[in-house]
């Protein structure tokens, strides 16, 4: 029976035999969870289109949070070789990780060490018992959770022996960070700046090609709502109702909401328990991408405000310059005089009592004045300097090709949604002008299943919703009842199973609508130049609004929402 049986090819004795290429490097990337998987995929652009070098992944399974590693490693078809023979095999030229849990310091390479965010922010101390014998006991004063996770002698130094070969930095300010906290370790440190930084500004000038993949329409905004992992995180009780808020507080038609989740919340509890819990949101829009995948990224280039928390995601988005409103943040876990510590003594809080909409206006306004930029002090150079380091260490030449910096990729859509049957109810509010012969509105519609209360947002709102709504509290207590093109029977039907509407709406081809009001003639309202928000629901809520007016006006201009295109809606007599 062969000794290395449980070993894939790339690096089983016989692969002289039978491997098709055969590299001159094989380079171990370690994997603690689908997060440091994620930026170590960054990292590994280095060695794309040479073929002189293998890479091979194992998990070290320390982590509590590595839930849906081993899919992602199939999903990719990457090499998984199990810890226990990937930390004992000889086979390595070099192992790059990105993160600091398990027992690296039995591995029997070259180990450059990378941050798995945006530099190094968080306190985190050691859930697990050191091994008997293997670590002595802290020297000083100094407590490790003290420090940032990654730059102490708890998550750098084994056996009083520094266990990287290279401690890659993003930041000159964590030269000082580390002297402090681990001074053995300053030899081994390399500031290489920040992949991710340098990507996502390369990947502005796109900026609009990723709103078309989101699904915005021209004049929508974005709201990105980031969350890391944990109670105090965004998507952690009872934080996640800042999601709930931007969906029930911002006008639909002007607004997209994308929340970014952590994977280690995402896969600890699951997708299908997000998308379980979320799901009256996601039926109103909201937007959940999968977080192992760049999306993250592209929703960052489309953002136009960002709702965050503690996580890497916020920082990287106020570096970009997005207006931004913390929506949780958990002071404990961010270390001292870290980047991270000193955006939540700078960003504004989210509050209660004042409208949403406001307090980003408000922040949008601050943006210039806040500008932070602490994650990378090489900004457009870490392509270069990381591809550097790893060739050093694998002592080849470096490809002829200048390094560049990884595109970021255009996702193939928005994220599915479930088709319901039935049109969403909204709440409508408008604001009228009416002249001879005409009229101007704007309309804002609002999701009606998240409103708790009739907020302020809501005053002298109008109520639409499908007939034939699943629930039916909302047709019951609507002011326009709406009936699709492909369901129309009498009248009478309607009227008599709901007595207390204003108006009962027909849609007609062209997104018109043949309007029926309770105590007046009937209309028929078309649109002349229709943008896409233009559907009959909102025709209907225009000729609602109108009916004081409706002998007056004919032709209507109305917008839905301040930066959404105009429509013309046309107003005659049944």
């Amino acid at each position: 029976m062969r000794e290395d049986r449980r070993l894939p090819l790339p690096i089983s004795a016989d692969r002289g035999r039978w491997a098709t290429v055969r590299p001159a490097r094989t380079v171990l990337g370690v994997v603690h969870n689908i997060t440091s998987a994620t930026r170590l995929l960054d990292l590994l652009s280095a060695f794309e289109g040479d073929e002189r070098v293998q890479v091979v992944f194992s998990c070290t399974g320390s982590s509590a949070l590595d839930s849906g590693v081993t899919e992602f490693f199939a999903e990719r078809g990457m090499v998984h070789v199990p810890w226990p023979e990937a930390r004992d095999s000889r086979e390595f030229d070099l192992a790059i990780a990105t993160s600091r849990g398990g027992d690296l310091h039995r591995l029997r390479t070259p180990l450059v060490s990378t941050p798995h965010g945006a530099g190094y922010n968080k306190k985190l101390a050691r859930n697990r018992k050191p091994e008997t014998g293997n670590r002595k006991p802290e020297t000083g004063n100094r407590k490790p959770e003290t420090g940032a996770f990654g730059l102490t002698e708890e998550w750098l130094v084994h056996d009083g022996k520094v266990i990287p070969s290279a401690v890659v930095l993003s930041h000159s300010e964590q030269l000082d960070r580390l002297a402090e906290s681990c001074p053995q370790a300053l030899p081994a440190a390399v500031v290489a700046g920040d992949p991710v930084i340098d990507q996502l500004r390369t990947a502005l000038p796109f900026r609009e090609r990723y709103r078309r993949a989101f699904g915005l329409e021209p004049g929508q905004r974005l709201v990105v709502v980031s969350s890391t992992w944990g109670p105090g995180s965004i998507l952690g009780s009872p934080s996640r109702d800042v999601i709930l808020r931007a969906l029930a507080e911002l006008p639909a038609d002007e607004f997209r909401v994308l929340v970014t989740a952590h994977p280690g919340a995402y896969y600890a509890h699951s997708p299908w328990q997000w998308h379980h819990w979320l799901a009256p949101m996601l039926d109103s829009g909201l937007l959940l991408p999968a977080p192992e995948t760049e999306t993250w990224k592209a929703a960052l280039c489309a953002a136009d405000f960002l709702i965050g928390d503690h996580g890497s995601v916020t920082l990287y988005g106020h570096t970009l310059g997005i207006p931004c409103v913390l929506g949780a943040f958990d002071r404990a876990t961010a270390a001292p005089d870290s980047p991270m510590h000193h955006l939540g003594e700078q960003l504004p809080r989210l509050r209660r009592g004042t409208p949403l909409a406001r307090q980003l206006a408000e922040a949008e306004a601050q943006a210039q004045d806040l500008t932070y930029d602490a994650i990378t002090s090489r900004p457009g150079e870490a392509a270069g300097l990381l591809r550097e380091l790893f060739y050093f260490w694998l002592d080849l030449p470096e490809p002829e090709q200048p390094a560049v910096t990884r595109a970021i990729p255009v996702p193939p859509g928005p994220p599915a949604r479930r088709a319901l049957p039935h049109l969403p109810a909204r709440y409508v509010t408008a604001d009228v002008r009416v002249s001879e012969g005409g009229a101007e509105l704007t309309l804002r519609r609002y999701p009606a299943a998240h409103q708790r209360t009739q907020g302020a947002h809501l005053a002298s709102a109008h109520l639409a919703a499908d007939v034939d709504d699943p629930d039916q509290r909302l047709p019951r207590t609507a002011d326009v009842l709406l009936v699709p093109l492909d369901r129309h029977p009498d009248a009478r039907t309607y009227a008599a199973r709901f007595p207390h509407h204003d108006l009962l709406a027909y849609e007609e081809p062209g997104h018109g609508c043949l309007a029926v009001p309770l105590n007046s003639s009937s209309l028929h309202a078309r649109w002349v130049r229709h943008p896409p928000w233009a559907d009959f629901g909102v025709a209907a809520s225009v000729v609602h609004t109108l009916l004081p007016h409706t002998g007056e006006a004919r032709l209507v201009r109305v917008r839905a929402g301040e930066h959404q295109d105009v429509g013309v809606l046309e107003l005659r007599p049944a």
